[in-house]
């Protein structure tokens, strides 16, 4: 089984599996050979799951295991594979986390501090995935995913998420989902990759008229009170569409996204409105300072 475990590489691997092949190794043989799987099917769902969780900044180990994370990745991740896949997925990387963590081994999700601007983590996303698709009616489930892709995948803020219609929402054909946003700030965001399929299973299902609570009458106060109707756990972070837009907006300045397409995309008159979000953005290492000092790359 260990010859296994460190001679496993995955079927085209990417840029990813080198940054966490380590840990996945590492979680897999600490789980050892009580488990009813092979070393390969184990390593095969926890590559998966690890560089999923990368690619969201997700970088300790011990979080990967935990159930809203790996909510997350099962329906983020895994879109295009079959119902049985993802059920056969669960139940490894379940019994994955009992070896590892013990039965009781997932932590809770710490509440959210009081700064309304601060991006969510990696961590506080999985949760609000796990509350939105833990909502009891098929309403509050779409309602909340509907909050959470326009807020993360295309920085709408609450009174656009309120105007959408489901028109100004297509599909194009490389597979981008475009947003076309009317009114003061009028302007076309491409919602992020890892949100599309949401948005676009979202679009595919709307009926004509407004996307997010199509039959409520429009007012401003839409969104909070339909955010007190939801099902929140103590553990949940509180959701407000400003931090969502805040999230989109500072991976956008994380990943350098050129500031005029910034600017444009998010609405935004200026760059004043950013200023807030600084201290919330990764340090940069002084080797990187210094190439782009020099060389502006």
């Amino acid at each position: 089984m260990e010859r296994r475990i460190a001679t496993y590489v995955p079927r085209n691997a990417p840029p990813a599996w080198d940054r966490v092949a380590g840990e996945v190794r590492a979680l897999v043989s600490r789980a050892g050979p009580g488990l009813p799987y092979d070393a390969a099917e184990l390593m095969s769902v926890t590559a998966r799951l690890a560089m999923f969780c990368d690619g969201h900044g997700i970088t300790d180990p011990t979080s990967w295991l935990e159930p809203t994370t790996v909510d997350w990745f099962l329906d983020l991740g895994c879109v295009g594979l079959s119902r049985h896949t993802r059920s056969t997925y669960r139940a490894r990387l379940r019994r994955l986390s009992e070896a590892v963590c013990g039965v009781d081994g997932g932590k809770p999700v710490p509440l959210s501090a009081s700064d309304t601007s601060r991006p969510y983590t990696a961590g506080e996303l999985a949760a609000l995935w796990s509350w939105a698709r833990g909502q009891p009616t098929a309403a509050l489930r779409d309602g909340c995913q509907q909050l959470l892709v326009l807020g993360l995948g295309c920085g709408l803020s609450a009174d656009e998420v309120i105007d959408l219609h489901a028109g100004c929402v297509r599909e194009v054909g490389n597979g981008a989902v475009v947003v076309e946003i009317t009114g003061r700030r009028s302007r076309t965001v491409i919602c992020r990759d890892r949100w599309e399929t949401v948005l676009a299973d979202q679009s595919r299902r709307s009926h004509p008229g407004f996307l997010f609570r199509p039959h409520a009458v429009r007012a401003k106060n839409l969104v909070s009170n339909f955010l007190a109707r939801t099902h929140r756990g103590p553990t949940t972070p509180q959701v407000r569409v400003s931090r969502l837009r805040d999230t989109w907006l500072a991976e956008h300045l994380a990943a350098g996204t050129p500031l005029t397409v910034l600017v444009a995309i998010a609405g935004l008159d200026g760059l004043s409105s950013l200023d807030r979000l600084l201290p919330h953005l990764p340090a940069v290492d002084a080797r990187r300072a210094e190439r782009h000092q020099r060389t502006l790359s």
